[in-house]
């Protein structure tokens, strides 16, 4: 029987003998941003610019904390609405979280 093991960077390893051993090719950097475009700040860099914990910025976001570990820590990179979430706290971070704790009015 073939033991397998997915790891966080995305490669995929067989376990003998207490080793891993890598069956597929480490997932590829990630292509160079497209002229004109600008990647997002670092997260930690955005939470620690806020004076956040790792816990107040998850919460802020709607996020559970392991999405910012992650993302602070490589293993995962924020996509889509969250990366243009991201962009927005960068340039206007009191306003985003602003806008985000506060609460739906009724119509």
């Amino acid at each position: 029987m073939q033991r397998l093991r997915l790891k966080a960077d995305g490669r995929i390893v067989e376990l003998r003998d207490g080793q891993e051993f890598p069956l597929a090719p480490a997932m590829p950097d990630p292509a160079p941003v497209a002229s004109g475009m600008s990647q997002p700040p670092a997260v930690r860099d955005l939470r620690r610019r806020a004076q956040l914990t790792q816990l107040e910025f998850a919460a802020r976001l709607g996020v559970p904390v392991e999405t910012i570990r992650n993302w602070e820590q490589g293993k995962r990179a924020p996509r889509g609405p969250a990366r243009a979430l991201l962009a927005v706290i960068a340039h206007s971070p009191d306003t985003v979280f602003a806008a985000l704790s506060s609460e739906a009015t009724p119509a």
